[in-house]
């Protein structure tokens, strides 16, 4: 039996704006630390009044309380004098934002829903992340985007309109609340009864492969896992994050060159015709175009191998044709192939291919020297399988948000 916890009721006194607790919507005004480098936290120590010689210093601290420590109130920060504390909780922001709500699934996968600023969307939008537990790992699944505007026919985020990108602050919040919710900080507590791994970091491994195209929010993408692969700060190691594109061929390069990190690619299918219809980016970059990215991707080797994302679609891309084709088409290309039992969603019109069949499958791709692994269907229950992301953010008509930002 799944499990909801209603997250505004574990402080019912919290005085609320608008049914959001006041402390979130007063902190939203203020411009946040987190999701800066350490050059722009030194910039804003400047802002208020840190001499010049000391900024690099306190860019340090806050860079570890809030990374290594994960605080969210400058109070707790005790190696810095009162005075600063004062002077930067009246200037920033650290604080977390919204939780709105938090399922668990019977498998122990947990699904946060998460609410930010409007940022120009004309109304506070919503976000969600799910953490898988694994023996040996927990892999946190981020979102980058709120909605998406790839429409992808098998996925549930993709019949969600793209309302905005997520700030670089708000891709790291994502982090940094599963941690503070599993207890993964030094000095906090695992919830009582929670599935984790039974030794090591509950968080050790980042999936950008939530909520929206990670390489149409580049920038804030980058930022922020360069940030959470930071060696002083969260420390997670670029072996360990995996960032999933459905093909945006001119980003893939840039992605390796300037973030590092292991590269997934949402193939689904092996002919263009039917690619244009699973993944309709694939009418403006093929698999052709795609599949030399991938050759060129910086670093890769054996050991920095890509994956293939491909769900299993009963009828539709699971031949055993499909997979003797799959096999030629990656020929030369370092590669694991993931193989992901569709997970069903309201309205989609696909089902999943029978197990008898995914094994097939998965024998053929096994015998020509790749990896590939059945994924196992997690938190379905909860929809936080692969392909059941989404929340209910709309991005408001032009003149309302007009009207709204001049009430």
């Amino acid at each position: 039996m799944a499990i909801t916890l209603d997250i505004a009721r574990e402080n019912p006194n919290a005085p609320t704006v608008s049914g959001i607790p006041a402390s979130v919507s007063a902190e939203e005004d203020k411009p946040t630390l987190i999701g800066l480098t350490r050059e722009e936290l030194a910039e804003a120590m400047g802002e208020i009044g840190v001499p010049e010689k000391q900024r690099r210093m306190r860019a340090s601290q806050l860079w570890h309380w809030l990374y290594v420590r994960g605080v969210s109130d400058f109070a707790l920060m005790t190696n810095i004098a009162k005075e600063l504390r004062a002077k930067l909780a009246e200037a920033f922001s650290i604080a977390r934002p919204e939780i709105v709500s938090e399922q668990i699934s019977v498998d122990g996968t947990r699904k946060w829903l998460f609410r930010f600023p409007a940022r120009g969307a004309g109304r506070p939008v919503e976000v969600e992340t799910v953490y898988i537990p694994e023996e040996g790992r927990g892999t946190l699944c981020i979102s980058s985007q709120v909605g998406c505007t790839l429409t992808c026919t098998f996925c549930h985020t993709g019949t969600q309109k793209l309302v905005r990108n997520l700030t670089a602050e708000e891709i790291l919040s994502q982090i940094l609340i599963a941690r503070d919710r599993l207890g993964d900080f030094p000095e906090a507590a695992t919830p009582q009864g929670a599935i984790v791994p039974s030794e090591g970091r509950l968080v050790s491994n980042i999936v950008m492969m939530g909520m929206g195209e990670p390489l149409y929010n580049f920038d804030n993408v980058k930022k922020a896992l360069l940030i959470a692969s930071d060696g002083d700060g969260l420390s997670l190691s670029k072996r360990r994050i995996t960032l999933s594109t459905s093909g945006v061929v001119p980003e893939i390069a840039r992605a390796g060159a300037e973030i590092g990190c292991m590269l997934a690619i949402s193939l689904h299918a092996v002919r263009d015709d039917l690619r244009d219809v699973l993944v309709p980016i694939n009418k403006k970059w093929p698999i052709k175009d795609l599949l030399d990215a991938c050759r060129a991707y910086p670093g890769l080797s054996n050991a920095k191998r890509i994956t293939f994302e491909y769900v299993m679609l009963k009828g539709v891309n699971d031949s055993n044709q499909d997979a003797l084709d799959l096999v030629r088409l990656l020929k030369g290309i370092p590669a694991k192939i993931n193989l992901i039992p569709f997970n069903p969603w309201p309205g989609s019109e696909y089902e999943c291919s029978d197990w008898e069949q995914i094994e097939e499958f998965a024998d053929i791709v096994n015998r020509a020297g790749y990896a590939s692994p059945i994924r196992t269907p997690r938190g379905r229950d909860i929809f936080a399988a692969c392909g059941q992301l989404k929340s209910a953010s709309e991005r408001m008509r032009k003149k309302d948000r007009e009207a709204a930002a001049g009430a």
